[in-house]
């Protein structure tokens, strides 16, 4: 297989009028889209950029945002993606940590140093040849929310995503007939990967939708006619919720994808009785580059499991003292293989703790059934997942916390009957101090994204506590849910 870099000149090479990339506004052949990515590699060139170099991108689902991603990959640099809703200060650390050189934004945003038109925009042609420098380095630095609250930025180097999406392509047997839809957001390892960088080297397309809506997306399904779309629970939720009529025109999807949380049996047979397409489960970190299980589409798939190891990389059970369990009992999940990234930037203590003798601990506690099926039990972290999107309490308590007329602070997930889960919050005001629930959701938002604010906010004399006096989380999560 080739460097991935060189994607763009081989498809146009092969078959230059062939489709290659659309999203809302435009649609690009191979050959358009090789020129374009060479025009904006030698925009970047001309700001500076060389090989080990760092561009950050913070923009909404658009097809610059790949024509970038390859661009930066010819120069042999590295692209870390800003989620676009990101506040400010939010945006800046990331920035700041990823020491990015060049930060590309839309529509004139404060952080930036590019607008994406100069870059990546029909008019940005240049004669200016640049030479390829693509490397094994490093390629993505993907943020993914730490539980101490603050990002850190997994490295995955061009080995791990080459890997990674060999995988992908074996497991869905993804050929130059599939036509990825595009829903998840760009600045998600899932999205970038299965839905993008997966089927373009397997020689099919990619279409980037909009905005997702529940109601007009079958609308887009039929127009675009994907063979396949990643997602997550939310999203089929959503679906399902839809009214009965008028049945939409699924002929063209071959299966779906759904990842980022486990999906209950029960919506699964929903989805797939109503729409009559296979939903393929699996189960994967931004650390692992993106899946290390999958129901595989071809033989059994078993709702309630997230799947079988995919081939190439080996996925166990481990107890606290490091010893593998093979009986079947629960431990914690752990991953080796080609796709366990190369560290967080900047982070060896962290980096040391996760990946131990090459195994990638995933904090996540899970089995395997008797037939190999993995079974995801609990998150030891306490991780909240509001549709798809990774929340982590602690940094919304530590937000919390700043409150001068907070006490004590702690963050639970409640169950949502669309999103999974969303961030609740219990508070133990100062004594003396007035708080309200509305005053203290807008000093999170004043500081977090919108997702990571707690929908509802519950004020108490004390919190339950554990006998070491650790606030007893698992009291609050039965609290919340039976609120």
């Amino acid at each position: 297989m080739h460097h991935i870099a060189e994607l763009p000149d081989i498809r146009a090479e092969r078959n230059p009028a062939g489709p290659c990339i659309a999203d809302d506004r435009e649609q690009l052949d191979n050959q358009d889209f090789a020129a374009r990515v060479r025009a904006a590699a030698a925009v970047l060139y001309g700001h500076g950029i060389r090989p080990g170099d760092v561009v950050a991108v913070a923009l909404s689902n658009r097809m610059e945002l790949v024509i970038i991603l390859f661009a930066a990959w010819r120069l042999g640099a590295a692209v870390t993606p800003v989620n676009p809703d990101l506040t400010f200060d939010e945006a800046r650390y990331q920035i700041e940590d990823a020491a990015a050189k060049v930060v590309i934004t839309e529509g004139g945003r404060g952080i930036g140093t590019l607008d994406v038109a100069e870059v990546a925009g029909r008019s940005a042609n240049t004669d200016a040849m640049v030479d390829s420098a693509v490397g094994d380095g490093l390629a993505l630095l993907i943020y993914t929310s730490g539980t101490t609250g603050r990002p850190k930025g997994v490295m995955l180097d061009h080995g791990n995503i080459a890997a990674m999406c060999g995988m992908i392509i074996d497991a869905l047997s993804l050929d130059e007939t599939d036509h990825s839809l595009l829903i998840l957001p760009l600045f998600h390892v899932n999205g970038i990967v299965v839905s993008v960088l997966s089927p373009l080297l397997a020689g099919g397309r990619a279409s980037i939708a909009g905005r997702f809506s529940a109601s007009t997306f079958f609308d887009v399904v039929a127009r675009v006619r994907p063979t396949y779309f990643s997602a997550v629970p939310a999203i089929y939720a959503m679906l399902v919720a839809q009214p009965e009529q008028p049945r939409p025109d699924t002929s063209s999807m071959r299966r779906v994808i759904c990842g980022a949380a486990p999906m209950p049996a029960e919506l699964i047979a929903r989805f797939e009785t109503r729409f009559g397409v296979p939903i393929v489960e699996g189960y994967g970190l931004s650390e692992g580059t993106c899946a290390s299980t999958l129901n595989p589409p071809a033989g059994q798939r078993k709702p309630g499991t997230v799947g079988i190891p995919l081939p190439g990389q080996t996925v166990a059970i481990m107890d606290p003292d490091g010893n593998l369990l093979a009986d079947g009992s629960p431990g914690e999940v752990v991953v080796r293989g080609p796709n366990v990234m190369r560290g967080y930037l900047g982070q060896p203590d962290s980096t040391a703790r996760t990946i131990v003798d090459g195994w990638l601990h995933t904090g996540d506690v899970g089995r395997f059934d008797a037939d190999g099926y993995l079974v995801l039990v609990d998150r030891i972290k306490d991780m909240i997942i509001r549709g798809g999107e990774n929340i982590y309490p602690k940094e919304i308590e530590n937000v919390l916390h700043a409150h001068p007329g907070v006490l004590e602070a702690a963050v639970v997930g409640a169950p949502d009957p669309v999103l999974g889960e969303v961030p609740v919050a219990h508070i133990v005001p100062l004594p003396g101090s007035v708080v309200t629930e509305t005053e203290l959701i807008e000093h999170c938002l004043r500081s977090l994204a919108r997702i990571k604010a707690p929908v509802s906010i519950f004020l108490a004399d004390g919190l339950p506590r554990n006998p070491v006096g650790k606030i007893d989380k698992r009291k609050l999560r039965a609290l919340a849910a039976s609120a």
